[in-house]
C-alpha cells in the first residue's frame, strides 16, 4: 500500500496492510521450525526452540525468531510462533522490562504470519527507540499464522494469553535478562490483543507486573464490524476472513450464511495475506485482490451466535491500577475516530487513567507508525514510575 493514501475504507478487515496473496511462505510455515508434538511441553511460555535471524537485527541487539507454549481457547497447550529482540549490554537491577507488540491483521490463514517476512522487524512499529531504551522485545504471530490453525482471529482470550506467553517467553530466553515489569502495544487486531492482555494479565500471569497499555485504533467494537455494507469488497473480505476463523475456531457451521456454490470464492478471499505497515516512509506495493465474490444469505448481525460471540469478544475496560494509551488518526475509515472516543469514555467512566492522543490526516494503515514515538515515550514513563497522565474529562466527576 503507498504510504500517501489508504485505498481500504471502512471495514477493511482492520487489515491496514497490502494485499498480498498467500504463497511462497508457506513452505517455511510449514517447515519442522513451526512444527511442534502435538502435546506441547513446559509450562506456558516455555520456548520450544529459538533461531537467529542474523543481520536482519538492528545494531546493538539480538533478534530471533521463536516458537514458545501458550493456552488455547480451551485450556489446551499450544505451539505459538513470533520474534523476540533483545540489546546487547549490561542489564539493569531486576532486569530489563518487556514490551510486547502485538501487530495489526495480517491474515487468518498459517502462511500470514509476520515472523514468516524478511521485513518483519521493520513492522514493529517504535522499536528501534524500544531497544534505545534497554528493554527487551517480543512480538507474537498469535496462534494459527505460522504454527497449524485455526488462528483464533479477534478471540480475546486466546490472543491475550498469547500475548502474556510472549512476555514469560522473554523471561526464558537465555541471555535476555528479561524481568517481570512488561507493557503492551498493539495496532487494531494487535490493539484488541492488547486490550485482552491488559484484561487477562493478572489472573493469567500473576507473576508479571503490567505497567501500561498502549494500543492504535484497537477493534474495539465488533458487533459494529459485523454490521458493514455486505455488497462492499471490504466488508466481504472481512467477513470471509470471520466467517472462516470463527466457524473453525468455535466449530460453526455456514450453513445458511453462504451459498454452497459461493464457498469456493469465501475460501479463496479468507485465505488472503496482509504484508504489515512497515516503520518507515517506504511501505509495500499494492498487489491486487483475487477477482472473486460471494453472496451473504443472512447478516452475521443478526444470525446466532455471531452477535453473541462479537459481545464475549468485545474488550472492557481493564483494572482501574492500569493506566491506558490510545492513539486514533481523524482520517481513519477502517476504526472510525467515534469508537475509539466511545471506548475511551467507556475506561474514563471506568476508572482508568487515559491517555489519548488524536491524529488529524492520518489513516487506520499508519497510526501506530505515526504515534509510536508518543507511545514509546508514555511507555517510559511507566517503567520510570511516573504518574500517569490522564485527559479524561470525566475524572473530576468521579
Amino acid at each position: 500500500m503507498r504510504a500517501k493514501r489508504d485505498p481500504r475504507p471502512r471495514l477493511a478487515a482492520a487489515a491496514c496492510a497490502a494485499v498480498v496473496v498467500a504463497g511462497a511462505p508457506a513452505a517455511r510455515a510449514q517447515s519442522a521450525f513451526y512444527a511442534a508434538a502435538k502435546q506441547v511441553a513446559g509450562r506456558p511460555g516455555t520456548i520450544i526452540r529459538q533461531e537467529p535471524l542474523g543481520s536482519v537485527a538492528p545494531r546493538g541487539a539480538s533478534a530471533f525468531r521463536i516458537l514458545y507454549r501458550s493456552t488455547g481457547l480451551h485450556g489446551e497447550p499450544v505451539a505459538v510462533s513470533g520474534v523476540m529482540v533483545v540489546p546487547r549490554g549490561a542489564a539493569p537491577a531486576g532486569g530489563r522490562p518487556v514490551v510486547a507488540w502485538q501487530h495489526p491483521t495480517t491474515g487468518v490463514d498459517r502462511p500470514c504470519a509476520p515472523s514468516l517476512s524478511p521485513s518483519v522487524l521493520q513492522t514493529i512499529q517504535g522499536l528501534r527507540e524500544l531497544l534505545q531504551r534497554g528493554y527487551v522485545v517480543v512480538a507474537t504471530d498469535y496462534p494459527g499464522l505460522g504454527t497449524p490453525g485455526p488462528h483464533p482471529y479477534l478471540v480475546g482470550l486466546s490472543e491475550g494469553r498469547a500475548v502474556l506467553d510472549g512476555v514469560r517467553a522473554a523471561r526464558n530466553m537465555p541471555g535476555a535478562h528479561a524481568g517481570d515489569r512488561f507493557a503492551v502495544w498493539g495496532h487494531s487486531q494487535g490493539g484488541h490483543a492488547t486490550l485482552f492482555a491488559g484484561l487477562l494479565a493478572h489472573d493469567y500471569a500473576p507473576e508479571l507486573h503490567l505497567a501500561g497499555i498502549a494500543a492504535a485504533a484497537p477493534a474495539t467494537e465488533l458487533a459494529l464490524l459485523q454490521k458493514g455494507d455486505p455488497d462492499t469488497p471490504d466488508s466481504r473480505l472481512f467477513s470471509a476472513m470471520l466467517m472462516w476463523a470463527w466457524s473453525r475456531v468455535y466449530g460453526i457451521s455456514l450453513d445458511g450464511l453462504v451459498a454452497p456454490a459461493d464457498m469456493p470464492a469465501l475460501m479463496t478471499l479468507a485465505r488472503v495475506c496482509f504484508e504489515a505497515p512497515r516503520d518507515g516512509s517506504t511501505q509495500p506495493t499494492d498487489k491486487p485482490m483475487p477477482a472473486v465474490t460471494y453472496r451473504m444469505r443472512r447478516s452475521l448481525a443478526v444470525t446466532e451466535p455471531w452477535p453473541a460471540l462479537a459481545a464475549r469478544n468485545t474488550p472492557g475496560a481493564p483494572p482501574k491500577d492500569v493506566p491506558v494509551f490510545l492513539a486514533q488518526g481523524s482520517a481513519d475509515t477502517t476504526i472510525p475516530p467515534q469508537i475509539t472516543e466511545s471506548y475511551r469514555k467507556r475506561l474514563c467512566r471506568a476508572g482508568n487513567r487515559v491517555r489519548m492522543v488524536a491524529m488529524p490526516g492520518v489513516t487506520h494503515r499508519f497510526i501506530a507508525r505515526d504515534a509510536a514515538p508518543a507511545a514509546v515515550e508514555w511507555i517510559a514513563a511507566r517503567f520510570a514510575g511516573k504518574p500517569a497522565p490522564d485527559n479524561c474529562p470525566e475524572t473530576a466527576a468521579r
